[in-house]
């Protein structure tokens, strides 16, 4: 058709009215939904035996939560080879745990868990990798069978009958089954000394037959055998068998030793079963694909490594490098289910470098990094180190620095300000085992200074000694500027005093004959130092978040909004079965309802979501729309509540919502086991568990934690500002439909409460810097 003319013709004119038109009926058409947010439903899984009421209630929602999207069913079915699995463009793991295990690892190859490598062999191949959580190893191998996932990609125990019915990849560890029990339990040194036992095996795995066989061999020993859903709930496990003396579990070896890492309150046993195989899984027929995950795995997998002196040469050989450090607020912790600490950031950026797998070996507060590296357990080591020669001596060098810290006094509120040395004159220096602080107290002794100095006992971590500073248990301490000012930022007793010195470097260390890894770390800090990613990593662990630290108010004015956002709040609030008010309380307390708000760590928009997190809700982010923000946050805080036993009364589920949300899940999990251990109750927050949670920044009580160390002030603090904050909107916003959460009444000032707090005002806090 052509129109081409200096009159357009009538015929013209008719068709540009009909494509006008149509251009407006599309126009008027209804939005699609949001296709992030409605793509799947959750497959709830049971993850302990009191889960099943939460499931009940999940399932029986108007508006089911949303299946993360790492972690969804895939709605088709595949049983091809690798062929016809590339058609898909995705390839779909399944294993017990979902896309990651969100524990700490404390001696394991970091970067080898399993969905790390599941993730590395999508890479690979070029597909996408997806991930679906089965809730027993068995239900796994179904799934595999029926074409619902292509590798099993977890410790799966090899033996004849999955044999018959599923191939198995070259072995990926061995293990043997062994009996474990409580700290009163049974005599578990031989089976045949078993009696009137209840044997405990995980659900659905290998170990139930070693159960019937130890009951067929032992026929008059009165075993009974009970399945137990341990993934997920392995502390849950350990609870069972303290609970009862004659409990017994079945578990492999390495998740013997791994709970044994953390928890003293188990007994390790005699073994139960011959050497078996670990290997992940695929379906029959599809050669192509075990023949590829085979060469994949051969490449990849680097066995345990013991102990051993080796330089640059044999860790390239190895393919692993060894770092040696503590599970602290700057080097090395979990934080919302991710790893985290600046040693950790820069030695993992300097082992992706090299291509080399990075694994993190934990050391003792009570012991010495420096003896553990002339032991050869691991290969370099650092935690806060000041560059010094003491270490010449026994047979260690530094690398050149990777930060500089100033040290400095820090007091407490309630006693005369340390404002130069001459004040130091009469006081009391505390200082943490092994320090580099307790040479600076010398040394000012040495030049006159009247001061006294104590080392505190090797388990006390330098979060400890701030805590004992702020409840004026303590006079004073020495510790880096950056520390100081991030903790003195989060305990408001705490007071910042003289600096003593120019800053001073830190550094790692290293055995003197290691002289090429020496020259590689060197090489790689310098020029690492000049990047944008390292001052990026250096403002999330030393400098308070400015936006954050500032002391806001926000008063509540009778007949005006909350918030600019007050709307988008309710719609999302009302979904998902909120108090409204609440929401605009903790929106404030995340970003002082500035929706491109970005903390130090990457979370982003008015609630603060990490985007690994707003991803799994179905919102990719940038989360910066606040539309968007909003519903990221409340759905996610859904998804935590629901994590939460619904029977727990309503007020104290949401203190454990909010302290989860901010701290992550685990260590909610790891206090509420403390409370209970400290004879506090673990179903109440205030006073209770929020006790425990301040306890768990202490070695003492956190290298007993699944979840390891937390800066529990940080949480303590989040929970009483929201509380406080919520508390006004409520009384001044009385009228409003909305029904209303019971509060918690007001029971006076403590150390981490907000003080000469006026009703309708909130002192904010940092929502995250750096633990």
């Amino acid at each position: 058709m052509r129109c081409r003319y200096k009159a357009i013709s009538p015929y013209c004119w008719f068709l540009i009215y009909l494509l006008v038109l149509i251009f407006a009926l599309a126009g008027c058409a209804p939005k699609a939904p949001e296709s992030t947010e409605n793509k799947s439903t959750i497959q709830p899984t049971a993850t302990s035996e009191s889960s099943s009421k939460a499931d009940t209630q999940t399932q029986g929602k108007k508006n089911p939560p949303v299946t993360p999207a790492k972690e969804q069913q895939v709605n088709y079915i595949e049983t091809g080879d690798l062929k016809e699995i590339k058609k898909h463009g995705t390839i779909r793991f399944v294993n017990l745990t979902g896309a990651s295990e969100n524990l700490l690892p404390r001696d394991g190859v970091v970067s080898l868990r399993n969905f790390e490598l599941g993730n590395k062999l999508a890479n690979q191949l070029k597909l996408e990798a997806k991930w679906i959580k089965a809730p027993t190893p068995n239900k796994a191998v179904e799934m595999l069978i029926a074409g619902e996932a292509d590798v099993i990609a977890y410790n799966l125990t090899v033996t004849d009958d999955r044999k018959k019915i599923i191939d198995f990849s070259v072995p990926i560890r061995h293990s043997r089954q062994q009996l474990v029990t409580g700290a009163s339990g049974p005599d578990i040194s031989d089976p045949s000394k078993l009696s009137d036992v209840e044997l405990i095996v995980p659900q659905g795995s290998a170990n139930m037959e070693t159960a019937k066989q130890l009951i067929a061999k032992y026929p008059d020993a009165n075993l009974t055998v009970r399945e137990f859903v341990i993934h997920g709930n392995r502390d849950g496990l350990v609870d069972m068998l303290n609970m009862k003396s004659n409990r017994v579990a079945i578990l492999e070896d390495f998740s013997a030793e791994d709970l044994r890492n953390y928890r003293d309150d188990l007994r390790l046993g005699a073994y139960v079963s011959e050497v078996q195989n670990i290997a992940w899984g695929m379906r029959k027929d599809t050669r192509r694909l075990n023949s590829t995950v085979d060469n994949f795995l051969t490449r990849n997998l680097v066995k345990a490594q013991e102990e051993r002196i080796t330089d640059w040469k044999g860790i390239k050989k190895t393919g692993v490098i060894r770092l040696l450090t503590y599970n602290g607020p700057t080097t090395y912790f979990l934080w919302k289910g991710l790893l985290m600490g600046f040693d950790y950031d820069l030695a993992k950026a300097f082992a992706d470098k090299h291509k080399l797998q990075l694994q993190i070996i934990v050391v003792p507060y009570e012991e010495d990094l420096a003896d553990w590296l002339r032991a050869g357990r691991g290969d370099f080591a650092g935690a806060e180190l000041n560059i010094t020669s003491s270490y010449e001596d026994k047979g260690m060098v530094f690398t050149k620095p990777y930060v500089e810290s100033a040290d400095q006094i820090v007091s407490s509120k309630d006693k005369p300000p340390i404002e130069k040395i001459q004040d130091l004159s009469g006081r009391k220096l505390t200082l943490r085992a092994y320090s580099s602080f307790i040479d600076t107290a010398k040394t000012l002794r040495d030049a006159g200074i009247n001061v006294e100095i104590q080392v505190a006992p090797p388990d006390m971590s330098q979060s400890q000694i701030f805590s004992l500073i702020a409840d004026g248990l303590i006079d004073a301490t020495i510790s880096s500027s950056g520390r100081a000012k991030i903790e003195s930022s989060v305990q408001p007793n705490l007071v910042l005093g003289t600096l003593l010195g120019d800053p001073q470097p830190q550094g790692w260390l290293v055995l003197r004959q290691n002289w090429h890894l020496l020259k590689n770390l060197n090489k790689f800090i310098e020029s690492y130092r000049k990047t944008a990613q390292y001052k990026k990593d250096y403002a999330a662990y030393f400098e308070p978040n400015k936006r954050f630290m500032q002391r806001v108010s926000s008063r509540v004015i009778p007949g005006e909004n909350l918030s600019p956002y007050d709307n988008l709040v309710k719609e999302s609030a009302f979904k998902y079965d909120f108090d409204w008010r609440m929401i605009v309380a903790q929106m404030w307390q995340e970003s002082n309802f500035n929706p491109k708000a970005v903390s130090p760590v990457g979370a982003q928009g008015l609630m603060q979501v990490m985007p690994a997190t707003a991803e799994e809700m179905g919102f990719p982010p940038p989360l910066f729309e606040p539309e968007r923000g909003i519903k990221a946050g409340v759905k996610y805080m859904d998804w935590v509540r629901d994590r939460f036993n619904p029977s727990l009364p309503t007020v104290n589920r949401l203190w454990f919502t909010l302290a989860s949300y901010n701290a992550g899940y685990g260590h909610l999990l790891d206090a509420q086991r403390l409370a209970k251990q400290l004879g506090l109750d673990p179903n109440v927050w205030f006073d209770n568990v929020e006790v425990a949670m301040l306890k768990l920044a202490q070695p003492q009580y956190f290298k007993r934690a699944r979840y390891g160390y937390v800066r529990g002030s940080e949480p303590v603090q989040y929970v009483r500002n929201i509380s406080n904050l919520y508390k006004a909107y409520v009384e001044m916003m009385s009228d409003d439909p909305t029904a209303a959460v019971p509060l918690r009444k007001s029971s006076g000032e403590s150390y981490c409460s907000p003080h000469n707090t006026p009703e309708g005002v909130i002192q904010q806090i940092p929502n995250y810097s750096a633990p």
